[in-house]
């Protein structure tokens, strides 16, 4: 039995103690990611390589059970061997992504080198190519802030002629409405550059020629993550904008939000809280070219704390007031 060849120090490689926080490890991870990145060396092959090992140690210690698995096993790597031994057993483990089932037992002493030990143990996402030194990684901190790719193709496809695939993309809403130049990566080391149309909503389907196995096409299918502010209602958007208690009842202008950006927009006096004001033209794309409408609802907002002169205002207007909202309920 061989010694575990070809060990690499992931923290070294990172540039971080052993004790370092998972937060540590994400900070020096991005700022690397960011120095060392394709894109912004191009031709350079030292700094290609850099970006793929930090992707790969990347990958491991930024798991919590990776990192565990790594820090238990890589300590037996300078052993000549564990022929003639015990070698130490695993603790049960599952390779898939999230999954708490289905778990088995590993003999590290299986395996004659450290590229598939560390592999099948720890189930690294980022796999190097032993024969050209190429890692493959799903990190890429340059996509659109909260997107993700999610790659459904078995990591190890039977070789076929020709096979088309399927991959699920979520983006957040604003990147959904936009559309526009998106890179993802998957699974199997491809970098893609796809022009989204814009208007995407959840369950839509985008049709990639000749991207999948074989010359076979990829299906991405596209989940939107809800937003904190808008929701969608068909094509119309929806979405609720605050008034003080004085604009709501002298009316005027105030600004609310949309996806193109903050829009002045006329109250009526009196409005009530709870109605609902349209915005033409403010909401989704259709498949026709056209938009749908931005549906605004107003909730009037009375102040938890107030100045004194505004208490003695409230006050004379308490006195003078003629609108009786309890009138009905007293006769």
């Amino acid at each position: 039995m061989q010694n575990l060849q070809n060990f690499r120090d992931y923290y070294e490689i990172l540039g971080v103690p052993k004790e370092a926080s998972g937060e540590e490890i994400k900070k020096v991870y991005r700022r690397l990611a960011r120095q060392y990145h394709p894109d912004l060396n191009p031709g350079d092959k030292t700094a290609e390589e850099k970006f793929k090992d930090i992707g790969e140690a990347y990958e491991v210690l930024s798991d919590t059970a990776k990192r565990a698995q790594y820090d238990q096993f890589s300590r037996y790597w300078k052993q000549k061997g564990f022929a003639g031994k015990q070698a130490p057993k695993a603790k049960q483990w599952d390779n898939r992504p999230n999954s708490r089932s289905s778990t088995q037992t590993v003999d590290p002493s299986e395996y004659s080198d450290f590229e598939s030990f560390i592999n099948q143990v720890i189930g690294v996402g980022g796999r190097r190519d032993t024969k050209n030194g190429s890692t493959s990684t799903s990190s890429d901190p340059f996509r659109s802030p909260k997107s993700r790719v999610e790659y459904t193709v078995p990591k190890n496809p039977p070789k076929q002629a020709r096979r088309d695939i399927e991959a699920r993309l979520t983006l957040p809403l604003e990147k959904a409405y936009q559309g526009g130049n998106e890179r993802i990566r998957l699974e199997d080391g491809r970098s893609l550059e796809v022009n989204m149309p814009p208007g995407m909503v959840t369950g839509q389907t985008i049709r990639l020629r000749n991207q999948g196995i074989g010359g076979g096409d990829l299906y991405l299918k596209i989940t939107v993550i809800p937003h904190s502010l808008f929701k969608l209602e068909g094509s119309n958007i929806f979405c609720q904008v605050p008034v003080t208690p004085s604009e709501a009842v002298l009316g005027g202008q105030v600004e609310a939000p949309t996806l193109d950006g903050p829009v002045k927009m006329t109250i009526p006096p009196g409005v009530r809280s709870g109605q609902r004001l349209r915005l033409a033209n403010k909401g989704y794309p259709t498949d026709k070219g056209k938009r749908g409408d931005q549906l605004v609802e107003i909730q009037i907002v009375t102040p938890k704390n107030i100045s004194p002169q505004e208490q003695e205002l409230y006050g004379k207007l308490r006195e003078i007031e003629t609108f009786k909202p309890r009138a009905d309920l007293l006769t």
